[in-house]
């Protein structure tokens, strides 16, 4: 006959071993045995509460706390009962936070000064400021930290004038600021760049001996920092007695958001150099710092580096590092985060499946980004944006339409860049109706309609050729019209021919981007069209005059993990000469099938042989060749355009890519262009 251990033992021996398991760190194992315990202690509940917090669970913390409350005849003491506000804190669920607050209500902890400083915090973590300042005015007896714990709700929700009336004050009622209030009310300051507000502050600090403190110095190093003040943010810092990790931090991210990556680079090395332990924030500042400063390689780099010095980059890391391979269009780089992600259970992050589903498609990879979109199992408003601006890069506006109806019945509700990507891919797909409807249906939406939309409005109208409408919405927008607009017109004006408004469009454009080489050239490009030489050389002398000049056309690939650079007419390539002689062949065969080189591209005024020998040489034609000379077994290449695709480039791209039998995708500054069959994806539309 088996024994059995009374409950009240069983119950007991459960608890001390779940609270080995616990400081074990094995969270799984932990709650595993506490679903075994008959009757978990208050103990129990508070510590499997508290660790699921730390662990940053906090969802599954709070619906521990919701599962304690439907047990009979037990009731929360005040750890347990702080232990659920501060997962709620943690979350950020305002009904969850409501009905916390009733139980201590309810349980009669709410004049307790520790559960009321508590309940300021949680209801400020989840910006609802009116619930922090109700629990504030029912304490009895406040302390420091209750007036903190309000201001820095304030702060939360963007109050400011707020907070720094509770900053005021709590001085008036005898309580002094801290260190912890100085630093919380600090980033505030930073976030709304309020100068004067913090250099009071700091004054403050300095006189009640609170600026040499970490957490102040920091926060006053951001602040200079925020407000482009670097010489004071660099002086707060040289004056720290004690550097942390987190001050080093500060001052690293304090460069690369001035945009001195070089001064950055240099802070991080001093960082190795005098020994600062490295943590997960210097490595993911030091990466996204150089992302968003242009020095992708050097981002990819530090990754590498990370890892070989014994740090797993977390979903922070790797969300920081994507957007270098996107930038680079290195889908050889972003495969390798992907599986990276795949190997270490990263994929549950929201944010760092979105840059995924980003990452894919501005390398050309639209299916898998639809692939990922589709796996994802929950998509906030920034993922569909994402994936609509996706096929609208593509020029897929069906498809981006289609998104954009799916995301309204889920019930994710639109922004305004929502709807700059459905009228993007409206533009690039020719779904002129469907363009106004949905320019037309914002306002339900309660969004108003601001520049970038009308210019993607004038776009649609002018790119199907409806010029005098385009115009028209132009002269009705009830802000000025900006470069995007004019610049979309006479876009418009170069396609379809029209002078007059090409000479309207293009003067305003000078007016607002004087020094813009593009304006110049497209107006240039719509005298050549009507053979109005004279006017197109008199604006070529005006860009001579002014030392203007237009970027020169490239394109690149990359083949085995290197990138390949082209310019128009280059003999640079070691393969230059199979190039040519491949071009030479194929231009032969796509001649047989039909294509017929357009010389109307070439603006300068030769003689016809010319023109296509200019043809033959252009940036795109040279990587595209490049490319299928190198495929290695693959069945798509991709080559990527600094400028506009010509129309030549085009029509003999969509031929080559018949008659090799490939996929050739081309990205260039407008859009992405897929080439099969003999047909394109923009049906010659772009």
């Amino acid at each position: 006959m088996r024994f059995k251990l009374p409950s009240n033992i069983s119950s007991y021996l459960g608890e001390k071993l779940l609270k080995s398991i616990l400081n074990s760190g094995d969270l799984n194992r932990a709650r595993q045995l506490f679903d075994k315990i008959p009757e978990p202690n208050l103990h129990s509940w508070t510590n499997l509460i508290s660790w699921y917090t730390k662990q940053g669970l906090s969802n599954d913390a709070v619906l521990l706390y919701s599962l304690f409350k439907k047990q009979k005849n037990q009731f929360p003491d005040r750890i347990l009962l702080l232990s659920a506000v501060k997962a709620c804190a943690a979350y950020g669920d305002l009904t969850k936070a409501k009905e916390i607050h009733q139980d201590a209500i309810k349980f009669g902890f709410l004049s307790d000064v520790t559960v009321g400083n508590a309940l300021i915090n949680m209801y400020g973590k989840c910006k609802f400021c009116e619930g922090a300042q109700a629990v504030f005015n029912e304490l009895p007896v406040k302390d420091v930290i209750s007036w903190t714990s309000l201001l820095s709700s304030y702060v939360n929700c963007g109050f400011l004038g707020e907070a720094f009336r509770a900053f005021r004050e709590m001085g008036s009622n005898g309580f002094s600021p801290n260190a912890v209030t100085v630093s919380s009310i600090l980033p505030a300051c930073s976030k709304f760049k309020c100068l004067d507000s913090g250099k009071q502050v700091h004054g403050y600090a300095v006189k009640n001996g609170v600026a040499e403190n970490a957490f102040v110095a920091s926060a006053l190093v951001d602040l200079y920092a925020s407000c482009s003040c670097l010489k004071d943010a660099q002086s707060v810092f040289d004056c720290m007695l004690v550097r942390d990790v987190v001050s080093w931090n500060v001052i690293l991210a304090a460069y690369f958001l001035n945009g001195e990556s070089e001064n950055a680079l240099r802070i991080f090395r001093e960082m190795s150099t005098k020994r600062v332990p490295l943590s997960y924030d210097s490595w993911n500042t030091v990466i996204s710092g150089c992302v968003q400063n242009g020095y992708n390689t050097t981002a990819l780099e530090y990754l590498v580096e990370m890892q070989v010095k014994g740090l797993k980059p977390n979903h922070i890391t790797i969300t920081s590092a994507l957007p270098a391979c996107s930038n680079m269009e290195s889908l050889r780089k972003g495969k390798e985060i992907h599986a990276y992600i795949f190997r270490n259970s990263i994929f549950t992050d929201l944010t760092t499946t979105t840059a995924l589903v980003y990452m894919y498609a501005k390398c050309g990879e639209l299916e898998i980004s639809h692939k990922i979109f589709n796996l994802m199992p929950r998509r906030d408003v920034v993922a569909w944006n994402t994936m609509i601006i996706a096929n609208a890069m593509h020029g897929r506006g069906e498809e981006a339409l289609l998104l954009f109806k799916h995301m309204i019945d889920y019930g994710v509700k639109p922004n305004s860049v929502t709807f700059t990507g459905v009228l993007s891919g409206c533009s690039h797909s020719r779904l002129i109706d469907k363009g106004l409807q949905v320019f037309h249906s914002m306002r339900d939406h309660f969004i108003e309609p601001d520049a970038d939309h009308y210019s993607s409005l004038v776009d649609i109208l002018s790119r199907a050729g409806r010029l005098e409408e385009a115009y028209g919405y132009i002269q009705r927008m009830p802000m000025k019209p900006t470069a995007g607009a004019w610049g979309a017109l006479l876009g418009g004006c170069r396609v379809y021919k029209n002078v007059e408004l090409a000479r309207i469009a293009g003067k305003h454009l000078f007016e607002i981007e004087p020094d813009n080489p593009g304006n110049y050239v497209l107006l240039c490009n719509v005298f050549v069209a009507a053979k109005l030489w004279s006017e197109a050389l008199k604006y070529r002398k005006i860009m001579e005059e002014k030392g203007i000049s237009k970027p020169p056309g490239c394109s690149w690939i990359q083949v085995k993990n290197k990138v390949f650079t082209f310019s128009v007419g280059d003999q640079s390539n070691e393969q230059s000469d199979k190039i040519s002689e491949f071009l030479n062949v194929i231009g032969q065969k796509v001649r047989l099938a039909g294509y017929m080189p357009n010389t109307d591209f070439v603006l300068q005024d030769l003689d016809q042989e010319d023109k296509e020998a200019v043809l033959c040489n252009h940036s795109e034609k040279l990587a595209v060749a490049f490319g299928l000379l190198n495929l290695n077994g693959e069945s798509t290449i991709h080559v990527f355009k600094n400028l506009r695709i010509c129309g030549d480039c085009h029509n003999f791209i969509k031929f080559t890519a018949k008659i090799v039998d490939k996929q050739i995708i081309v990205r260039d500054s407008l859009r992405f262009h897929h080439f099969k069959d003999g047909l394109c994806s923009c049906k010659d539309f772009w």
